[in-house]
């Protein structure tokens, strides 16, 4: 018989395994928030924070924005490379990646097959400047792109993008938010880059580590957390793992069941649970939380879009805006935008989510969040348009 889990408590369990339960307060250690997430997310925009330190952020607010580069430039604790989208992982998982460089060569070969990708000469042209000068930039060549438009690049980033994604070249460092290329074999670790793990192996420990960060899931769920296996490989990594892997029947938000399957110490993480803080939060868009917006409506009864990409007229909410969590619900969303030369966060809407009272009290707790987030974007002063509401 499946095990039975009641909403409640799948919200807290899988809020507890995107370290959103505790207070995110106490002795900060980076690497263990990125290795109990398996992976965070890099993103360019900043009309807050940028998503991989506000995603660190959240965990733990005694974070600030260097840190995270010294663990990439400096210590070689991570790497950066692609799951969904680019994102640092533990420089430990390296050998435990090398399927995804095969996958997203092919991938990239068949995008660029109609376009100005420099040819293997090419190519070995770029890397030998690489190694001779050292880490180079996209600025360092001047190749033009063939048209204007967006995500039309010029030939040199796209051989650059294309020796990264296989994993001849690595990202060295960034200097804001810029990557800089450099041979592999100066980044990672001999150790790792030479371990040879077979396929097989590597996509029990994508499937394993998945689900243990998940605390539940489907094949699907599975697949998308790390991007790095296909469907029919994670279905029978299923199969072939059935004895190991506990049914679970699990209460969605609207009273439905969702029927998934969970890793052998579901019942001690149940067991374990407590009730998360009570803090508001104020999530990156790009949470990991939220990433996956099907598994967010069926667990949270929560609609969430990113509208970066839709035209201005036709958003619903605005350019950037940032889901509100308190305890286990997500109680509302919030448009922001920080002016850091001025020092200013500016507060354009707040939307309470449906049946939530937005009382003195939350209202509150939602002014002590934005202090908090202005103070880690360098903004001292909180603003709220005229015409801003919260109710």
């Amino acid at each position: 018989m499946a095990l039975t889990i009641s909403n409640r408590e799948a919200r807290r369990l899988w809020l507890d395994a995107q370290g959103l339960s505790a207070t995110p307060t106490g002795p900060l250690d980076v690497m263990a928030i990125i290795r109990d997430l398996g992976f965070v997310q890099l993103d360019t925009i900043r009309a807050v924070a940028r998503a991989h330190h506000h995603i660190l952020w959240s965990r733990n607010q005694n974070y600030r924005e260097p840190m995270l580069w010294q663990l990439l430039a400096d210590e070689r604790a991570v790497f950066e490379h692609f799951t969904h989208d680019a994102s640092v992982l533990p420089m430990e998982y390296y050998p435990y990646w090398r399927r995804q460089f095969g996958r997203l060569e092919q991938k990239i070969r068949r995008w660029e097959s109609t376009r100005s990708m420099p040819d293997a000469e090419g190519r070995a042209a770029i890397k030998a400047r690489i190694a001779a000068e050292g880490p180079l930039s996209t600025h360092a060549f001047d190749t033009k792109a063939p048209e204007k438009a967006m995500w039309v690049r010029p030939p040199h980033k796209i051989a650059l993008d294309y020796m990264w994604f296989r994993g001849e070249l690595a990202t060295a460092h960034r200097e804001n938010f810029t990557k800089f290329y450099d041979l592999s074999e100066r980044v990672i670790p001999d150790r790792l880059r030479e371990a040879e793990v077979a396929d097989a192996a590597q996509i029990d420990w994508l499937c394993r580590f998945a689900l243990d960060r998940l605390a539940f899931g489907s094949e699907g769920e599975i697949m998308r957390f790390w991007d790095a296996a296909a469907l029919p490989e994670v279905k029978a990594w299923r199969s072939a793992n059935a004895r190991d892997l506990v049914a679970v029947e699990l209460q969605s938000a609207d009273g439905g069941t969702i029927k998934a399957f969970a890793p052998p110490d579901i019942e001690q993480r149940l067991a374990n649970l407590r009730a998360p803080t009570s803090l508001l939060r104020i999530l990156s868009p790009f949470d990991p939380a939220v990433r996956d917006r099907k598994r967010l409506a069926r667990l949270f009864g929560f609609d969430f879009r990113i509208e970066i990409f839709v035209p201005a007229a036709q958003r619903k909410w605005g350019y950037y805006v940032m889901p509100l969590l308190e305890g286990d619900r997500f109680v509302g969303r919030i448009e922001a935008k920080a002016d850091r030369k001025k020092g200013v966060l500016s507060v354009h809407n707040v939307w309470p989510e449906p049946g939530v009272k937005w009382g003195p009290a939350r209202r509150d707790r939602l002014d002590a969040e934005l202090d908090r987030l202005g103070r880690f974007v360098g903004c001292r002063t909180v603003a709220r348009e005229e015409g801003a509401r919260d109710e």
